[in-house]
């Protein structure tokens, strides 16, 4: 997998927005994305040090329509901490 296909887009949430305080930040990225693989993109992307990633699956929503129910697409959801000192300006008046 190419570095430019593991970061899908970055999460602006209300949870994600609190982790920026802690030098954390949270990317949607490709379902068969490695941990080594997302540190690495990070790292190129924004040019910074990563000290640690969390990677977890987040289940699709099931949503009704009329008399059926949806079941949505399951993504990969990456926490990303940075060392200290390192900041993705990316992120910055958001």
């Amino acid at each position: 997998m190419q570095i430019y296909e593991v970061l899908r887009r970055p999460l602006i949430t209300e949870k994600a927005t609190l982790l920026k305080e802690e030098d954390k930040y949270a990317f949607e990225v490709a379902s068969k994305a490695t941990e080594p693989q997302i540190k690495k993109a990070v790292e190129k992307t924004f040019k910074v040090k990563v000290s640690k990633v969390n990677v977890m699956m987040v289940p699709g929503k099931t949503r009704r329509f009329g008399r059926r129910q949806v079941t949505g697409s399951p993504w990969k959801k990456a926490i990303v901490t940075l060392v200290p000192g390192h900041k993705i300006t990316f992120y910055e008046g958001v």
